[in-house]
């Protein structure tokens, strides 16, 4: 079996040294070349032919984003941001994941042989998972508008507006940030209330939200503890933390916000959402497993289909990973199985 071919580029060089020997722990991989600039890394594209590419986003002559932007519109290929727990690291790796990267990881703490060991697993992990795919070619975007946004800032609706009976619960991880972000900006103001849990960390839900929001005509927020679920309103599982939906006193919805351990190694987790959602939500809701390496998710669905609540899997040609649904399926998990379109047009028709 021919091994996976990685270009590492990233203008550190401790960072190079630090994701070559955690890709060396598998046989399945081989770095062929690393660049500390989007220059160097151009021709080493083109002697190596690699796989996939690592990218860091602050570099020197090109930063990273502008360089992915070029790769996806002339040589698209799998590229796994690395990216640095900060405000503005969330909010460049969001943009990445937009302008056509599959996925990203944190840089490591070394502190610990155990934490290295940690990244380096999961490293691994993600280069074998998306090593295979084919990457289309991405036309130019025309500049994005301002929004009304800048004038007056969108609100929740009102605690006078009907609550929202039906609800829609989504989970997903590689991948799923575009194809959430397709689904959601196409749906109406009166859209069922939608709890999402997509696999990230802190501060960067945070971001993908407030992406999401400004391109929505429903009102889109990273969860806090007690938000109320309303027509309208789609709250985000915050990274780090477990999302569970609760009946309140009124007859209507709440969220509430855990900072319990890791579930199926992962916090937030679709499996705690589902189950939450499994126990409160009435059954003109549905449940949505997205695209995402892994299981996480599968047997919460399955909790969902079992209390009589529709569910769905998004079907393999669709997704970018076809690790999550897949597992759903097997389980049979999936009342239905449908595309992204499909999706959506399943969600506006409850609206």
């Amino acid at each position: 079996m021919e091994k996976i071919k990685v270009l590492i580029v990233d203008d550190s060089a401790v960072v190079r040294k630090v994701l070559t020997e955690a890709l060396s722990k598998s046989k399945l991989i081989e770095v062929v070349g690393t660049a500390l600039d989007p220059y160097i890394a151009a021709d080493k594209i083109k002697k190596f032919k690699p796989d996939v590419l690592t990218l860091d986003i602050e570099m020197p002559r090109m930063d990273g984003l502008t360089f992915l932007e070029k790769l996806m519109m002339i040589s698209p290929m799998p590229v796994i941001m690395v990216s640095s727990i900060t405000d503005k690291g969330a909010e460049s790796t969001i943009k990445a994941l937009s302008l056509g990267a599959v996925d990203f990881i944190l840089k490591p703490n070394l502190k610990e042989q155990s934490e290295f060991d940690a990244f380096a697993d999961d490293l691994i992990e993600k280069v074998i998972g998306i090593s295979r795919l084919k990457c289309q070619k991405r036309l130019k975007q025309p500049d994005a508008s301002f929004s009304a946004d800048v004038i007056i800032p969108k609100k929740l609706p009102n605690k006078d507006m009907i609550k929202s009976n039906s609800l829609v619960a989504i989970g997903a991880s590689t991948g799923g940030t575009e194809v959430i972000a397709d689904i959601i900006t196409k749906l109406p103001e009166n859209a069922p209330g939608i709890l999402i849990t997509q696999h990230m960390p802190e501060k960067f839900t945070k971001s993908f939200a407030e992406r999401i929001n400004g391109l929505s005509k429903v009102h889109v927020k990273e969860a806090e503890n007690r938000d109320r679920v309303y027509r309208g309103a789609v709250l985000i599982a915050p990274g780090g933390k477990h999302m569970l939906l609760k009946s309140d006193h009124n007859g209507g919805y709440v969220v509430e916000v855990n900072d319990g351990p890791p579930v199926n190694r992962h916090k937030p987790s679709v499996d705690v959402l589902f189950r939450s959602f499994a126990q409160a939500a009435s059954q003109n809701s549905v449940g949505i497993l997205l695209t995402g390496m892994g299981s996480d998710g599968a047997h919460g669905l399955l909790e969902i289909k079992e209390a009589g609540i529709p569910t769905i899997a998004q079907d393999e040609s669709s997704c970018v990973i076809f690790g999550m649904p897949a597992e759903a399926i097997k389980l049979g998990a999936a009342v239905m199985i449908k595309n992204t379109e499909e999706i959506t047009a399943y969600i506006m028709k409850m609206a």
